[in-house]
């Protein structure tokens, strides 16, 4: 499927602190059945440092509007701009980390992470350093020279994250990443991103259908109606950081997760 192209209405440059900036955002689709209107006038902002969670139906356009933001798919109208500069295309400064880790099974762990740095250009021996940094990150010291077929799924996607990061992106994209992952160690992950966040505070778009992943690790969590999608929500997680993991538990955090299911339910 490919994306019809249609003008690109100028909008004003957003200040300084937003990094990321979408106006009238909307995406259609070309299908044996005609035009299929996925994503329909998204309009918001995020900030520098923000960690941001998108939820909505199945199907309802979360995973296209991450690869919008991107710039992996184009836009049928409306813009988005990446700390000002409209994007036309794949940009520097943006990683993205989906749901499969996606490795290269006969590269080692360390060989998987800095296959980007490879494909920049940076020098052997920078390449090794830093991607030795990432594994420590992300607590898989020992298993540098592991292949993929050899790992669980928990570690390959703290590879797949150890590989975005390593690119030292201003913006990282996730889709659903821990969604084939179980109940447990879906949360080991969320912790353990969390911790992640916590050091190098990059900007986070995350796409989750899990309503209590989402209250727990994002500032703002968006969440989008039924295809054609529209923003119904855009609310503020009002819990300390760094999270616990007893927060879940908490009143306050039933509230906010009530108010994320009404919103999801009634679209």
């Amino acid at each position: 499927m490919s994306l019809l192209p249609r003008f690109h209405k100028p909008m004003p440059t957003p200040t300084s602190s937003t990094l990321l900036h979408t106006s009238h955002l909307s995406a259609t689709f070309q299908s044996s059945n005609g035009g299929l209107h996925v994503l329909d006038d998204i309009n918001f902002k995020v900030e520098e440092h923000q960690f941001v969670c998108v939820l909505g139906p199945s199907g309802s356009g979360k995973s296209t509007l991450l690869r919008v933001l991107a710039g992996l798919l184009e836009p049928s109208y409306g813009e988005v701009r990446l700390s000002g500069q409209l994007v036309r295309g794949p940009q520097e400064g943006v990683a993205m980390v989906f749901q499969n880790a996606n490795l290269m099974p006969w590269r080692s762990v360390c060989q998987n992470i800095r296959l980007p740095l490879e494909l920049a250009g940076v020098k052997p021996g920078e390449a090794a350093a830093r991607s030795q940094e990432l594994v420590e990150l992300v607590g898989l010291q020992g298993f540098e020279d592991v292949l993929p077929q050899d790992l669980s799924g928990g570690m390959a996607q703290r590879v797949a994250i150890a590989r975005a990061l390593v690119q030292d992106p201003d913006l990282l994209l996730m889709d659903e990443p821990f969604g084939s992952l179980d109940a447990l160690t879906r949360d080991q992950m969320g912790g353990e991103l969390l911790k992640i966040w916590g050091i190098h505070h990059k900007t986070v778009i995350m796409v989750t259908h899990d309503i209590h992943e989402a209250a727990y690790l994002a500032d703002r969590v968006l969440v989008l109606s039924s295809r054609p999608a529209k923003i119904v929500l855009d609310l503020h997680i009002d819990l300390p950081r760094p999270r616990k993991e007893r927060m879940r538990y908490t009143p306050e955090f039933g509230v906010l997760a009530r108010t994320l299911r009404d919103a999801i339910s009634n679209t």
